[in-house]
């Protein structure tokens, strides 16, 4: 029996691993017709727009979710935590507490959010994108904030409950949506404006979506009157706050260097450079689509591991899905080396042929992150989500120092090295530490079950 028919056999044999795949597979395959309708889309928008006018939008998208991510203090991971836990001891009294809580947190913050971009999109419309009149539509897509008012929590609460197919229709629905509207606006040779409206009203279709899908499981998974749960219920408030306020900052530092790089272009360099970056970061999410659904579906797998100490189990788990995301992510480098040069000198005569450099750089360090997708939710089913804060924050200093130096001076190509090193020697670095921890943990419990241990 060969490698490959092994890994096979162990997967079958693997009832979790069962589990999460058939989990994955509903996120997947609406994710797949969503990779395919978002790289037409994307496409379709880059010719109609240009390179410039693909940076704009680039730029006032990444604007609204980036503040919106500063003030996100990720509910989600919270909940799929503290509450997760209660439920699996049938407490469902404290996690309706924990959801509860955790609505009214993000509204809040969300709403503070776009307060706060309105007030500053004149400043930010004219450092970052140089242009003073596009001031009015970044208000006007910050209202995709107000419709995902309570995504993070709504998102948990299905993952909890196995509700993936439904968050699977709700995805599939929005990106027909806007891959429809995009492509009226190709045919109608739209502008900026238009295209930006056609994602506006994807992430309201999603985000009101999948909160009336969650409202209606509320019930059934917490009990007739879990809006009624007392917030006193809650036993640890203050280490509840500071994991929250822990994931905020993990979630801004990744939010200041590793997400909002386009942000960071528009600012060294201009709109045009930010299309071509754009551009590039939109060929990696197509690598990263297929592998994204596992993040979902393996945190809360991962977390009941780690709480009932079956290390096997999880270990299993761990090389099994990394070896799935490691046999996608080398036919995606195998696709771009043999193919990709070619179809972007025959996309519109060549106009984004500068972004496939870019690309090969690029596919080195998301190639990494792919493969150890799991390395930060192992750290917080442990319990440690400052390690990987400091790490990120660390190695991210590093780059940021070197962008301000570097940018002006070697261009966007210096952007594309310094994120693909980010990810080599960060995700590395975390993932060590968490294989460290289960070994360790392994270790221990084998310890304590040899004859004639305390």
């Amino acid at each position: 029996m060969n490698p490959v028919q092994k890994l096979i056999q162990g997967w079958k044999a693997d009832a979790l691993m069962q589990k999460v795949i058939r989990n994955t597979g509903y996120l997947f395959s609406s994710n797949t017709i969503a990779m395919i309708l978002g790289a037409g889309q994307g496409i379709l928008a880059a010719i109609l727009l240009g390179p410039a006018g693909y940076g704009t939008l680039g730029l006032v998208i990444t604007l609204a979710t980036s503040l919106n991510r500063l003030f996100s203090f990720r509910m989600g991971e919270l909940v799929i935590k503290y509450a997760g836990q209660d439920l699996a001891i049938n407490n469902q009294q404290r996690a309706s507490a924990i959801v509860k809580t955790a609505f009214l947190a993000e509204a809040t913050t969300t709403i503070l959010a776009y307060i706060i971009l309105v007030l500053t999109s004149p400043w930010t419309a004219a450092l970052f994108i140089k242009d003073a009149t596009v001031t009015g539509w970044i208000a006007i897509y910050g209202l995709s904030l107000l419709f995902n008012l309570v995504n993070e929590t709504s998102t948990a609460v299905l993952q909890l409950g196995n509700h993936y197919r439904s968050q699977a229709m709700v995805n599939l629905t929005q990106s027909v949506v806007t891959a429809l509207l995009i492509v009226i606006a190709f045919f109608r040779q739209g502008s900026v404006f238009d295209v930006m409206m056609a994602y506006l009203l994807g992430k309201a279709i999603n985000g009101t979506g999948i909160f009336l899908i969650a409202l209606s499981k509320m019930k059934s998974m917490f009990g007739e009157e879990w809006f009624k749960a007392p917030l006193r219920l809650i036993e640890q408030p203050l280490t509840m706050a500071r994991f929250a306020i822990s994931t905020n900052l993990s979630g801004t530092i990744n939010l200041v260097i590793r997400d909002s790089d386009i942000l960071w272009v528009g600012l060294f360099l201009n709109p045009t450079a930010s299309g071509y970056y754009k551009f590039a970061i939109a060929m990696m999410n197509v690598m990263l689509m297929p592998i994204t659904p596992f993040i979902s579906t393996t945190f809360p797998e991962i977390s009941r591991s780690v709480a009932k100490r079956t290390w096997g189990v999880l270990k299993g788990l761990l090389i099994r899905t990394s070896s799935l995301a490691a046999i996608w992510t080398g036919a995606c480098m195998l696709g771009v080396l043999l193919f990709g040069h070619w179809a972007l000198s025959i996309l519109k005569d060549g106009l984004y042929l500068p972004s496939f450099g870019l690309v090969l750089i690029l596919i080195l360090g998301y190639g990494i992150a792919n493969i150890l997708f799991w390395n930060r939710p192992l750290l917080l089913a442990f319990g440690k989500p400052n390690f990987p804060l400091i790490v990120t924050f660390l190695v991210g200093l590093g780059k940021v120092l070197l962008m301000v130096f570097l940018i002006p001076i070697y261009g966007v190509n210096a952007m594309a090295w310094l994120m693909s090193a980010y990810f080599i020697v960060s995700v590395g670095i975390i993932a060590v530490k968490g294989i460290k921890l289960v070994y360790s943990a392994h270790a221990e419990d084998n310890k304590l079950l040899q004859p004639g241990a305390a």
